[in-house]
């Protein structure tokens, strides 16, 4: 097995933005990169097949689904996450924490871990940094993360600080409790919506020592002016040579931006969400294919879009399986916006290889302002 680590290949000038590689023990992964979430050990509506088509090396599981169904020790007595959902690249799997504190109806958090009742069967569970390792271990994804303690927004600077101690413990027992030498473990840094509290969110874990490092707790209803804060204040404390994971938060604006302030990976539910409610992703801004100016329109999604999509179907095509609540519809859909996705992460690669990052934003916004206007 190669050695697991990342490199930085090549930097841009003008800004944080960079490419990297990220070696793996189910191989290497170029970054920026985005992934799909396959939360319950799928991506809704797509084969493994698909994903490797469609050119994606990693994606993101969720080891709290997984706990609670079908439980990480059935998927570990069958060989594995990667042999479970027959998926030949990199997983990452996320602690759980956020599911926690979003989902479960009801949620107690002390100093030794956080204890939830199940959103499936009501069921109460007692979530420590230990068992979250353990959880992840059991599963076998190639990057697992650290137990975080998640706040809504907006957040006191008293419980920020609360939330961010705690993580900072939680962090450092995770990385006592590991045991897996191919396994990368990334500890996640807190601090809501204050900047300073990023900072020292991340010169913290920075001391701990991860394998790569992920902002959590954004996109949470903060606007994107205090997003870039945080993101700039807290890349400046992280490792250099390390990974940067921008979790949850994936527009493509987000993700534009997100790389040139130095983020490396990013994962969102919004293109395979998406494209089960019909908003469909371009070159030019979305396209809602529920719209009656689409029944008889013969172009597809995007003339600039090469996926087997808009090679193969119409805008009238898909508005009609759409409108007919065929599930075919929300298979094409997905597929496109994963391909746009992917097309895009490999754009701002090339951008930052050749030197012309801040021509590939210019291009990108005016392309947007021409069909708003």
């Amino acid at each position: 097995m190669a050695a697991l680590g990342f490199q930085v290949m090549h930097k841009d000038g003008q800004s944080r933005a960079r490419v990297g590689e990220l070696r793996t023990a189910h191989g290497a992964v170029a970054t920026p990169a985005f992934m799909p979430v396959g939360s319950q050990a799928t991506v809704k509506g797509l084969a493994s097949e698909d994903l490797t088509g469609l050119g994606f090396e990693m994606i993101l599981c969720n080891a709290y689904h997984l706990y609670l169904r079908p439980g990480h020790r059935l998927i570990e007595e069958l060989g594995g996450l990667h042999r479970f959902m027959g998926w030949p690249g990199a997983i990452l799997t996320d602690s759980g924490g956020y599911q926690v504190f979003s989902l479960a109806p009801l949620c107690t958090v002390s100093d030794d871990g956080v204890t939830f009742q199940s959103h499936v069967d009501g069921s109460r569970h007692h979530l420590t940094p230990e068992l979250v390792v353990d959880i992840q271990e059991s599963l076998g994804p190639d990057i697992a993360m650290t137990l975080d303690e998640c706040l809504p927004y907006p957040a006191t600077i008293e419980a920020a600080e609360g939330a961010l101690a705690r993580t900072t413990r939680w962090a450092r027992r995770c990385r006592n409790a590991r045991r897996r030498p191919d396994q990368m473990l990334f500890g996640i840094v807190q601090g809501a919506h204050y900047p300073d509290l990023r900072a020292r969110a991340a010169a913290a874990l920075a001391d701990i020592g991860f394998d790569g490092y992920a902002l959590g707790g954004l996109s949470v209803g903060e606007d994107k002016p205090a997003l870039y804060a945080a993101l700039d204040a807290a890349v400046a404390e992280l490792p250099e040579p390390a990974p940067r994971y921008l979790m949850g938060v994936g527009t493509p604006e987000d993700l534009i931006e997100g790389v040139a302030r130095g983020m490396d990976l990013f994962d969102c539910v919004m293109p395979t969400r998406h494209g089960r409610t019909g908003w469909l992703f371009t070159s030019f801004g979305r396209v809602l294919i529920k719209n009656a100016q689409y029944a008889k329109d013969e172009s597809p999604i995007d003339p600039a879009c090469a996926c087997m999509v808009c090679r193969t179907y119409s805008r009238a095509y898909l508005r009609h399986l759409f409108m007919a609540k065929e599930m075919l519809g929300a298979r094409l859909n997905t597929i496109h916006n994963l391909h746009y996705f992917r097309t895009l992460m490999t754009g701002i690669r090339e951008a930052v290889r050749e030197g012309r990052v801040r021509e590939f934003h210019e291009q990108f916004y005016a392309k947007r302002e021409v069909c708003q206007a």
